[in-house]
């Protein structure tokens, strides 16, 4: 049964009696605001089911039901209208051009939707009207009302509200509906005005509505005093970006781009491909909306751009895979390296135990060794076995604790430190990183770079490295570290602690000319376009070139003069001379004029007070003369030639020796007494520091003081203590191969030393004579020529004459 309701119906008693005789309503779901009672709303209908409710309604000439569709843009379901809605009469409809219609609808009353039935038209509803009795404002209402009447008035004045608000609401007597007549006006949530609707209680509804009034009112005055202070606090800088702002405006309403939001995108791209770890995505992020916010202009928004930037170019997430290939790995060491056989285990035991165990902490590894013998190399290598990226990182020189750590962000020209520029120069998170002279590191004012070095250099730390400029922690425990050094003096005890010694000795002759027929010649040959020219140098050449022309550890010399006579070879090649093919000593002396070095030792001739020692250097074993002299004059010692502490107190003590055990040695008495005594070192420009000078300096005192000379085929090396005893040294098979380079067959090494003759290549232990002593009598004995027996004077023999009787 339905009764219809004329259109010409005025009073809202009857229409509401009307609507509750109904049995179904079209429905109006919109979705772009929500239905008050008592409001006049004008609609323009697009949804085509909409239109047929519209018009259903005024050929029936029945109301209808106005329902929000709170998740618009979705999919639509009957379940997204809600219960609530607002029963509204249809005062005109306009029927537009374009295919829409304009409809004006009267907001009548609140009504609650039993049931919902989608037609193929239009949706209708059962419904029930929700009728709230008008009650006139009494004590706190009338407060309420008196409140929102004197902020609307403020609001219309200062221009926030049209004042068409104050005369729909000036003769509303009602609580429930002024509530419902300003929230209407107020251009609120749909959720949020929804739950308005749904507010039966008017008492409720209008101290809401006075809280959206008072909210707006004070939001409109914390801007006016943000606005007043930007105002007074403008500067001419701000005033051009604001202007600049509006230039862009134009230009991007001209058809131009703006580049920056285009950078800005492309920046937040590579953050997302980079797949940063999310400590380091948490910060980053924070960066970026602070970036956002700044002006392009300020010299902030630039650093904290460079530093995104830096930030997704550190590879985080990228890692080179490893190959474990023993054999290979060998190969390898093979073929870039001749001989260094310790080294070369060690690293194949490394390689080893990081097979068995990936995550394995091992040690880092520390080539020590004089400059030219492959050091750097080796950790190339070492990247090639495992197929790993390689980074140098040279630190002689290096004193600023930032190089290793990076600047601050707020310093100007920032960067990051050394060890997060090699991470983005190798492209992978797993590197080899060789840590090159480290000997040479210094300290001053601006911090150690060595204590930089400790963290990064300890396995159970770096996992969690900061560097100064990117203040995020980044994993390093992956990394693989190798050193070099020429000498461990200069490097802190607490770095040493943490490093593996692998001693890389200087290269024997044969080693020498094996490297340079391997090596040396091929590359030269190639650098300097002869390879197609039949160039070659025969076996004795090579050998010459060594022992003539270089007396060094490494090859970096002997390859230089390789190169020098490849190069006399392609100017002779270019001026179409007469080449020759096969080089031979004398088209070296040719090349490079007189041998620089004769082939035995200039000192061949046996002398008083002067002794062949032995010295380590970081260029290799030397052979380091020791002369003494005496003249008359009140005991008085001098030891001249740049010599270090240690070295002056063994001069000391070899003197203290002598005096001590004058009558043992053959010396006179009172040698120190009478005599001015002068120990010197040749080579005064040259700094000398050391004990192994010991032995040396009592054999050549004891030669000077006793006449006897010392033989020039002996050199010496051992640390003397006050008692006579000969105690070990270091770098013996250097100083070995220094005795063979000059020609020396006889060397005196301390006993304890015995152990140490198995570094040095059986072919070079044949060529000399090692004697091991315990103390300075056995050295006399080796070094000094016998003493010469006085002759005994012929006793007189008394004649005995006899008398004849």
């Amino acid at each position: 049964m339905s009764s219809k309701k004329k259109k010409s119906k005025e009073n809202k008693d009857e229409i509401i009696e009307t609507v509750q005789f109904q049995d179904d309503l079209p429905v109006l779901a919109t979705s772009d605001l929500v239905a008050f009672p008592s409001v006049l709303m004008s609609l323009y209908i697009f949804d085509e089911k909409n239109q047929k409710a519209i018009l259903a309604a005024e050929e029936s000439g029945v109301l209808l039901m106005v329902s929000t569709q709170l998740n618009a843009g979705e999919n639509f379901a009957l379940k997204d209208l809600p219960k609530i809605g607002v029963v509204a009469q249809i005062n005109r409809i306009f029927k537009m051009n374009d295919g829409r219609i304009k409809v004006l609808l009267q907001g009548l009353v609140r009504a609650d939707i039993k049931k919902l039935t989608s037609g193929e038209d239009y949706i209708t509803a059962k419904i029930e009207p929700i009728i709230s009795e008008p009650k006139k404002p009494t004590g706190k209402v009338k407060e309420v009302i008196k409140g929102i009447q004197e902020k609307l008035q403020l609001m219309v004045e200062l221009e926030q509200l049209p004042e068409e608000i104050l005369l729909v609401t000036e003769d509303v007597e009602d609580a429930g509906a002024l509530a419902d007549v300003i929230i209407a006006h107020y251009k609120l949530d749909n959720k949020y005005a929804q739950s308005l609707l749904e507010e039966l209680d008017p008492i409720k509804r209008l101290e809401l509505t006075y809280k959206i009034i008072e909210d707006d009112f004070n939001n409109y005055l914390i801007s006016e005093n943000i606005r007043s202070k930007a105002e007074t606090e403008l500067s001419k800088g701000q005033r051009d970006f604001y202007l600049r702002e509006q230039l862009k405006q134009i230009q991007r309403e001209l058809g131009g781009e703006d580049q920056d939001l285009e950078d800005l995108s492309e920046l937040k791209e590579a953050i997302v491909k980079a797949k940063l770890p999310n400590h380091v995505e948490k910060e980053v992020t924070k960066q970026m909306k602070r970036l956002e916010r700044m002006p392009v202009e300020s010299s902030e928004h630039a650093m904290i751009r460079t530093y995104l930037e830096w930030v997704v170019d550190v590879p985080w997430s990228i890692k080179t895979k490893e190959k474990f290939d023993l054999k290979g790995a060998k190969e390898v060491l093979d073929e870039d390296h001749y001989g260094l056989e310790k080294a070369k285990d060690r690293i194949l035991e490394f390689l080893s135990v990081r097979k068995l165990k990936k995550d394995s902490k091992g040690p880092i590894l520390c080539f020590l060794g004089p400059p030219g013998v492959g050091k750097t190399s080796l950790g190339r290598s070492i990247a090639k076995s495992l197929n790993r990226k390689f980074v140098r990182l040279s630190l002689g020189g290096v004193r600023d604790e930032a190089e290793i750590r990076g600047h601050r962000r707020t310093y100007v020209g920032a960067l990051p430190g050394r060890i997060i520029q090699g991470l983005k120069e190798a492209g992978s998170n797993n590197p080899v990183f060789m840590l090159d002279e480290l000997d040479k590191i210094g300290s001053d004012y601006r911090g150690d770079p060595a204590a930089a070095l400790l963290e990064i250099l300890d396995p159970q730390q770096n996992s969690d490295f900061r560097d100064h400029y990117l203040s995020v922690g980044c994993d390093l425990s992956d990394c693989l570290f190798v050193a070099t050094a020429n000498t461990l003096d200069t490097i802190p005890d607490a770095l040493l602690d943490r490093l593996e010694i692998i001693s890389i000795p200087g290269y024997t002759n044969e080693e020498k000319r094996n490297i340079a027929n391997k090596y040396l010649i091929p590359r030269q040959i190639k650098e300097n376009g002869l390879e197609k020219k039949g160039i070659s140098f025969v076996r004795d050449a090579v050998l010459f070139l060594v022992e003539r022309y270089t007396r060094e550890a490494g090859v970096r010399n002997l390859e230089r003069l390789i190169g020098s006579v490849c190069r006399k070879i392609a100017r002779s090649i270019v001026a179409k001379e007469k080449v020759t093919q096969k080089i031979n000593s004398k088209f070296i002396v040719k090349c490079l004029g007189s041998t620089y070095y004769d082939p035995e030792f200039s000192g061949k001739e046996d002398q008083v007070g002067l002794v062949n020692g032995l010295a380590w250097t970081m260029n290799g074993g030397e052979i380091l003369p020791v002369e003494v002299s005496t003249a008359k004059g009140n005991g008085s010692l001098a030891l001249t030639g740049q010599l270090g502490e240690v070295l002056q107190e063994s001069g000391q003590a070899a003197v203290f020796y002598a005096r001590s055990n004058y009558k043992d040695l053959g010396l006179n008495a009172n040698f120190y007494s009478e005599l001015d005594i002068h120990i010197h070192l040749p080579e005064g420009a040259t700094p000398k520091d050391g004990p192994s000078a010991g032995i040396t300096m009592a054999t050549a005192l004891v030669s000077a003081l006793s006449g006897r000379k010392v033989k020039s085929s002996v050199a010496m090396t051992g640390e003397i203590t006050l008692r006579g005893n000969v105690l070990p040294i270091g770098g013996l098979k250097e100083k070995a191969l220094a005795a063979i380079r000059y020609g020396i067959d006889t060397v005196i090494i301390p006993h304890g030393n015995i152990k140490d003759l198995d570094d040095i290549p059986k072919e070079q232990r044949k060529l000399i004579n090692f004697v091991p002593v315990k103390t300075i009598c056995e050295v006399l004995d080796v070094a000094l020529e016998k003493p010469k027996k006085k002759k005994a004077k012929a006793k007189t023999k008394k004649k005995v004459i006899v008398k004849s009787v």
